[in-house]
């Protein structure tokens, strides 16, 4: 009652009611309902292979809509529709207008190969300090060597900085709000991970300095008025420093959404620990498959599908990112005897073809 008369006093003084409210998290039927509308989620961390990151990804210097449309193309064949696909805010700060615009024409070609988007907002994984313009060229043999961080650590742990985030998170938000194309906002990918960008504290990771920006940033979410997708962040570690990061993420997120490289028996317990401290609540795993590690589409991908769990995968075709390398591999270490990432070499060939028919068996594609 008191928000509807809030409301009435706001509409009769005529002032904008557009964030005035903040919805609250899915209730589990609410979450329930809309998980039951999706059947198995199944697709990839998306970023075409001409892109060595996010800003190359979209910005209109490098945006090549041929090569995401092939490639988004080999994933509808072989049965994926999603792809989390992630943004960055140097974009809506360079030209907003261009950006969303550059956003529909992804989604109308994403939605041709019937796939759907579950957009990422933030990220602090990898290098702390993005610009925007030309991208650097890939380090050889080097897993992710040009990826960025959005912020960066140093707006992240500086609340001046906010308000232009704030405008960034609400104005794409606010635009795609009823869009159908869009699963729904990942909106900060591993917060945390990353050192802390201060030499003074021998560079230690960022942690818990993450936590006030998160907080904001699902505020933000909750703010936009009629925003009709999921909001979630996932969970990605499990050690005692992030527990207060991870009960807000638990507690605050419209479904559960978690990120694990093991092998499939220990990605399967860490689900169930992840489901039973929020139970009957939706679960997608939105980053896996690791060859080296163990993870493996095979198996993970099936014990996913299985026990009734979305699945992302970590990368469609091998590209600028290199994340056919492994975590830590260097120049000096040549060719892996096994890729970690991927799915397809550049020319539409798998990896590895094996895999093709796993896949095709999992996702039912290869039965049509």
């Amino acid at each position: 009652m008191f928000y509807q008369e809030i409301a009435f006093i706001c509409e009769f003084c005529g002032f904008n009611l557009q964030y005035m409210t903040v919805a609250e998290p899915w209730s589990i039927n609410k979450a329930q309902e809309w998980y039951k509308q999706q059947g198995f989620l199944c697709g990839a961390n998306f970023l075409p292979s001409t892109a060595i990151n996010q800003l190359e990804m979209w910005q209109a210097e490098t945006w090549d809509a041929p090569t995401i449309d092939k490639e988004l193309g080999w994933a509808s064949k072989i049965g994926m529709n999603v792809m989390r696909v992630y943004l960055h805010d140097l974009l809506w700060k360079d030209n907003g207008e261009d950006f969303l615009a550059r956003m529909d024409a992804f989604l109308t070609i994403a939605q041709s190969h019937d796939i759907r988007i579950l957009f990422v907002i933030f990220d602090d994984c990898w290098n702390q300090n993005p610009q925007a313009g030309k991208q650097p060229n890939p380090l050889p043999y080097v897993h992710n060597s040009g990826w960025v961080q959005s912020p960066g650590v140093a707006k992240v742990n500086n609340p001046e900085t906010w308000d232009a985030l704030e405008t960034y998170v609400k104005g794409v938000l606010t635009h795609f709000k009823d869009d159908e194309r869009i699963l729904g906002w990942d909106l900060y990918n591993e917060p945390g991970n990353g050192t802390s960008g201060d030499a003074s504290m021998g560079e230690d990771k960022q942690g818990a300095r993450s936590l006030p920006l998160l907080k904001k940033v699902f505020q933000w979410a909750r703010e936009v008025n009629g925003l009709s997708q999921p909001i979630t962040a996932g969970l990605w570690i499990e050690q005692e420093e992030w527990t207060d990061i991870n009960a807000f993420l638990l507690s605050q997120s419209d479904i559960l959404t978690f990120h694990s490289y093991d092998p499939p028996i220990k990605m399967l317990e860490r689900a169930e620990r992840v489901k039973a401290q929020r139970k009957g609540y939706p679960l997608i795993c939105t980053e896996y498959m690791g060859r080296t590690a163990g993870s493996t589409f095979r198996y993970n991908m099936s014990v996913l599908k299985n026990h009734g769990i979305g699945a992302i995968n970590w990368g469609l075709v091998s590209g600028k990112s290199q994340t056919i390398y492994p975590w830590g591999w260097s120049e000096q270490k040549g060719t892996p005897p096994l890729y970690f990432h991927d799915v397809f070499h550049t020319d539409g060939r798998f990896l590895y073809p094996s895999e093709e028919k796993d896949i095709l068996a999992i996702t039912g594609k290869g039965a049509e």
